[in-house]
């Protein structure tokens, strides 16, 4: 696949003077039509000033941007902004300008000396309001609707720009779950369906890692990218939070706290009620025992076996057990502590019972 861009021994900082601060060393990167590229690291580590350097708004301390083969530099700037548009965290206060304005902006590298808007114009904002489902707000004023709102009209007026490669600096950054997933969820269409080129830096690297094809890992002294999986399957994930409390679950693809483990505990149960027991275990802080590390529900437990066979000297490192009891209305929760068996109705309430009892 020839690739759309291509950044060869590029390294991004800041030059003042003869004095220059190198943030991201020797990149080295290929991008194809179509697609999905999510930019991943801690705060402070480049992303904004790679994606600022990629767009032309700040010059690279060295290396190459190719776009098409053709370095950056020698686009006209009516040429680049056919060739790419960019979406930045700036917050907009614009008072008297509708959805619909707004999106029009984007159509100004296609417009004559005057400004004039043509029909074709008018068409492609259209569309671009549609593809992002503004349509019910197009005349809305942009400081009258939500955040989630007016970072799809910033999608729309890129679309609008009409270019091969969009770039977005945290797109979802300040915005509640619904709209993260919202505003990815369009970016993703945008590259399957529309054969956009997508670059989207993002600190939520869960929703990054489910629609991405490709993610560019940005660590202190290094630069990887791959598709999430390969990440994963090299442990290069877990980089970014070695220093950290996160610690990333390779098997489930999923993060977690570290925490110091307090005990072990057996649990028996099935499908959903098991799932989630165990999450809750594990946020009270105590590791599964391994015998009964399965979500299969294969039991560990016996139903009616005695409590002294349990936490006898077969397994003296158990801490407690559970057995989930599920019929057609109802679970509860039994809970094997101590030489006692009690029976909750909730997890909330066999959690508060774990901790009370372990004070």
């Amino acid at each position: 696949m020839h690739p759309l861009i291509s950044i060869e021994n590029l390294s991004v900082g800041y030059q003042n003077g003869s004095h220059s601060r190198c943030i991201i060393k020797n990149m080295n990167a290929k991008v194809g039509k179509g697609e999905l590229v999510g930019i991943i690291g801690q705060n402070g580590i480049g992303k904004s000033t790679l994606l600022r350097t990629i767009t032309r708004i700040q010059k690279p301390l060295t290396g190459k941007i190719l776009i098409n083969g053709k370095s950056v530099n020698q686009y006209s700037r009516n040429e680049f902004a056919h060739k790419l548009s960019f979406v930045s965290t700036d917050t907009l206060k614009l008072h008297h300008c509708t959805v619909r304005e707004l999106v029009m902006y984007g159509r100004y590298p296609y417009t004559n000396w005057f400004g004039k808007i043509t029909t074709e114009d008018i068409s492609v904002v259209e569309e671009a309001i549609e593809m992002v489902g503004l349509e019910s707000l197009s005349q809305r004023y942009v400081n009258e609707i939500s955040d989630g709102e007016r970072q799809r009209v910033m999608i729309a007026r890129a679309l609008a720009q009409d270019t091969d490669i969009i770039i977005l600096d945290e797109p979802t950054a300040f915005l509640d779950m619904p709209n993260k997933f919202e505003v990815i969820h369009l970016l993703s269409d945008l590259a399957r369906k529309k054969q956009k080129t997508i670059l989207f830096s993002s600190h939520d690297l869960t929703i990054a890692m489910k629609v991405a094809d490709k993610l560019w890992l940005i660590l202190p002294d290094e630069f990887i990218d791959g598709s999430p999986e390969d990440l994963v399957l090299q442990h290069s994930i877990s980089k970014i939070f070695h220093t950290t409390r996160l610690k990333f679950d390779s098997r489930k693809g999923e993060f977690n706290i570290r925490r110091k483990s307090i005990g072990t505990y057996s649990i028996t149960g099935t499908g959903q009620s098991l799932l989630w027991t165990r999450k809750a275990m594990e946020r009270l802080g105590y590791e599964i025992d391994g015998e009964s590390n399965q979500l299969s529900g294969s039991p560990f437990l016996r139903k009616n076996e005695p409590l002294d066979t349990i936490f006898g000297n077969n397994q003296p490192n158990i801490t407690f057990a559970i057995v989930i009891h599920e019929s057609a209305d109802k679970t509860t929760w039994e809970l094997q502590m101590q030489n006692q068996t009690s029976n909750y109705s909730s997890l909330y309430d066999l959690c508060l019972a774990i901790t009370t009892k372990m004070a």
